[in-house]
């Protein structure tokens, strides 16, 4: 194979893996200028060698967020990705190749802010909204109208306005403000799930929720900033941006910038400025003024010709460390948090850091005192970058991880294989105890309201509460002796305890804090076992059979019902009267039918919806998987399945089945 073909294979395979991390996934493992930097050798290379040219290469396309939970819906108008640019000069070859693209014509340029969050198209006729959607790959995306319909600062219908059309497109970013991230995040750690990190993750992943009660009580906003129809009244983009101002929309900061002196200035006041804003920002948008002019630059493949993005670089402090905390989790797990001077970051104020574990100290050679380099780009999640060595205190000695731990003083022991230390003494170390009581109570497990980390704290401190199953031996009585406590509150919980006597069987496997059993694990788990004696039963051999399992989770089970006091906790649950078997309405109707098969739901259905379709493959033991591979059993196709997918099925020889045939197959 020629050299340059090598490496243009590795480029597009590389590209494509972060695009899915970015756009599927929503966790990103590059930073945006060093994947603008292999996207840039890949177009190089392309164009330098054309007889490798592929019209499947990343450089033809945007990349892909849709899911498959959602309608797609394909875009009147393509939805592209702007270009990225990370200095001046940048900037100003783009101004260059634009007037070139007009024949010398004079333009004038628009600057914006780039808000973080995840574009979105919505559609009005009549004054009404009509259909909102992701963006997809560009050319299609999910129909995510229920849930943007939440969102408050989106118009639901448009009155009192005279200069109208009968229908338009407006396309925005849908955020998460600072104020709901940081909100959603506690909630996160409090139900020991991962975090996100950065509020445009968040946005994502909470657009995509099936459940549109949840959108609306995370708190999304959007703002917009293109206005697309058919004969529209305006001859510039700020004064369309000006329309929509008038009929209601949210719009952005924007500024019409006659002169690259005007632009650098632009640039300068937005780098300090944006840090006070509510929400996050990543960049600048600049765009050519006149739509006219718009029309005759046109676009590549892939970016319009008449706008650019500024990239801002990551933002970092150095800030002196006061002290390493070592935190206990529920599973034992000791944490090292670097406690800073408190510095400000991304419109926030930073006074902790995670340190993750005993290695990262040792790579980054942390001393007492140090001057640290704090670190807020992509990722918004604080996190320690480096160490200002020069600035170190004569005689300052490295931080050390803990021996003992720091709550009960029992001797820590490692994880054989992994960088993490434990503290043992899961039944007398009070963090531990706690956290197993606030992640028992948590709204995906028992969903007991009442209860969170402060009364945790307070009910294993006064001797009521030592492991999960005391709490329903609480009573009125106990619950109001308490300082704090009044009759209200005590009967809160009470009637919490009530209803978690009908949580369903999963939910309660995953109440027990199993380690590495999480909610999809639980829900796999009830499923295969039925009740929990035959779960306790079980040996490794047979658990890691079942799907989603495997030899990890599986001996974490047996090593868990091993332990006596477990099943005791067990018995005491069982007692208390919690569902510990699917009931009669949950196993009806369940086969092996699909057992063992990876079905992918692609296209529009007549006779069921995606997520009844979705239920009906997993009670018969299959498992929707999301992206077409090697492994996928079949697909379930209904209308207006993408191309794409379909070319990729037919390459990988995989059937492609209709709702009929489906039916048909689980009778």
């Amino acid at each position: 194979m020629d050299l340059f073909e090598q490496r243009i294979k590795e480029l597009r395979d590389i590209i494509n893996r972060h695009n899915h991390n970015y756009y599927v996934l929503n966790a990103p493992t590059v930073s945006d200028q060093e994947f603008d930097a292999l996207l840039r050798e890949l177009e190089d290379l392309e164009r330098d060698y054309p007889q490798f040219k592929d019209p499947l290469s990343p450089t033809q396309r945007v990349g892909s967020d849709i899911s498959k939970g959602f309608t797609q819906v394909r875009h009147e108008r393509p939805m592209m990705s702007l270009s990225n640019s990370y200095s001046i000069e940048e900037v100003q070859d783009f101004l260059r190749r634009a007037q070139d693209g007009l024949g010398g014509e004079a333009s004038e340029i628009v600057g914006e802010m780039k808000y973080d969050g995840t574009s979105i198209s919505v559609t009005y006729e009549y004054g009404r909204l009509v259909r909102a959607v992701t963006r997809g790959d560009g050319v299609q995306g999910d129909d995510v109208t229920a849930n943007v319909i939440t969102i408050k600062s989106v118009p639901l219908e448009i009155t009192g306005v005279t200069d109208l059309p009968e229908k338009f497109e407006v396309r925005g970013e849908i955020l998460l403000p600072w104020k709901s991230f940081e909100r959603l995040n506690e909630e996160r750690h409090f139900n020991e799930e991962p975090l996100f990190a950065n509020p445009r993750n968040a946005a994502a992943g909470t657009l995509k929720l099936q459940n549109s009660a949840e959108v609306a009580r995370r708190g999304l906003d959007a703002i917009f900033y293109y206005l697309l129809g058919d004969n529209l009244p305006f001859e510039t983009h700020y004064d369309s941006i000006m329309a929509l101002q008038r009929w209601g929309f949210k719009t952005g900061e924007m500024s019409v910038l006659p002169s690259i002196d005007a632009v650098k200035d632009f640039i300068g006041h937005w780098d300090v400025e944006r840090k006070k804003l509510p929400v996050a920002t990543d960049g600048l948008v600049f765009k050519i003024n006149s739509l006219r002019q718009q029309l005759n630059l046109g676009s590549t493949a892939k970016s319009p010709r008449w706008a650019i993005a500024y990239k801002f670089a990551p933002e970092r402090e150095c800030t002196k460390l006061q002290y390493v905390s070592f935190e206990v989790g529920r599973t034992g797990v000791i944490t090292p948090v670097a406690n800073l001077e408190p510095v400000l970051l991304s419109g926030t104020i930073v006074k902790r850091a995670s340190l993750h574990n005993a290695d990262i100290i040792e790579q980054l050679d942390i001393h007492e005192g140090d001057m640290l380099y704090v670190e807020k780009g992509g990722e918004i999640i604080p996190k320690i970058v480096g160490v200002d060595e020069k600035r170190r205190q004569p005689g300052s000695q490295p931080v050390t991880f803990v021996t003992h731990c720091p709550s009960c003083g029992t001797p820590l022991k490692r994880i054989e294989g992994e960088a993490a230390w434990v503290c043992p003494n899961k039944w007398g170390c009070g963090p531990q105890i706690c956290g197993r009581i606030e992640h028992f109570v948590g709204r995906h497990a028992m969903d007991i309201d009442g209860i969170g980390e402060e009364v945790a704290v307070i009910l294993n401190k006064n001797g009521l509460v030592n492991d999960v199953a005391d709490l329903y031996d609480l009573t009125q009585e106990k619950l109001v002796a308490l300082d704090r406590f009044q009759e209200k509150s005590a009967q809160r919980i009470l009637r919490g305890l009530e209803a978690s006597r009908s949580v369903p069987y999963a939910r309660v496997i995953f109440a027990l804090s199993i380690p590495f059993v999480g909610e999809t694990t639980g829900k796999v788990l009830a499923r295969h076992t039925r009740d929990i004696d035959t779960l306790m039963s079980l040996p490794a051999e047979q658990l890691s059979a079942i799907p989603e399992v495997g030899p990890k989770i599986a001996q974490s089970i047996v090593d868990f019902f091993a332990e006596e006091r477990n099943r005791v906790i067990v018995e005491r649950l069982r007692a208390a009267g919690l569902q510990m078997a699917l009931t009669d309405e949950e196993t009806a109707g369940q086969t092996d039918k699909l057992m063992g098969k990876k079905i992918v739901i692609s296209g529009v259905f007549a006779k069921h919806s995606r997520e009844e379709y979705k239920a009906l493959i997993e009670q018969h033991g299959g498992k929707n998987v999301s992206s077409i591979s090697s492994a996928t059993s079949f697909i379930l196709a209904g209308e207006n399945m993408g191309p794409a997918k379909l070319e990729k099925a037919r390459k990988l020889g995989i059937s492609i089945l209709n709702e009929d045939e489906f039916l048909d197959m689980i009778e």
